[in-house]
């Protein structure tokens, strides 16, 4: 797509301005995104333990991306448990929607992980004298 084709929006996260190229079309999708974002990143903000904004923005992307894994996971599996019950995908559900996303926090396991790739991101960025 040309860079003509692309219109700039001004979108705000965690208070802070961005201009962002958007194909058109695009609007809602983005600032959909953009609203992840933000929600992500002020939550880690507010939790009070971090407070430098790059740490901040690599700990929602890694919660977005872990979030997201799960949920394909669930899909795929609910993809694969219909086709070979039932025979086609179509005689079931793809999603428990009794299940939220937050439940997956609750997963001692799933919390072992993130709170192992924490560690490692402490090890990796502490040295650089922006953390705390």
């Amino acid at each position: 797509m040309n860079k003509s084709s692309k219109k700039q929006m001004e979108v705000q996260i965690m208070g802070q301005s961005y201009l962002l190229a958007c194909p058109p079309g695009g609007e809602a999708a983005l600032l959909d995104a953009v609203e992840r974002v933000d929600t992500a990143m002020c939550r880690i903000r507010d939790a009070g333990k971090v407070k430098a904004r790059d740490r901040i923005a690599v700990l929602a992307s890694l919660n977005l991306a872990f979030e997201l894994s799960q949920k394909e996971s669930e899909e795929m599996h609910a993809q694969s448990f219909a086709n070979s019950s039932f025979g086609n995908s179509e005689s079931a559900p793809l999603e428990d929607p009794a299940r939220s996303t937050s439940a997956d926090w609750d997963d001692p396991q799933a919390q072992s992980r993130v709170d192992d790739l924490i560690r490692r991101l402490d090890n990796t960025l502490g040295n650089d004298g922006q953390l705390l």
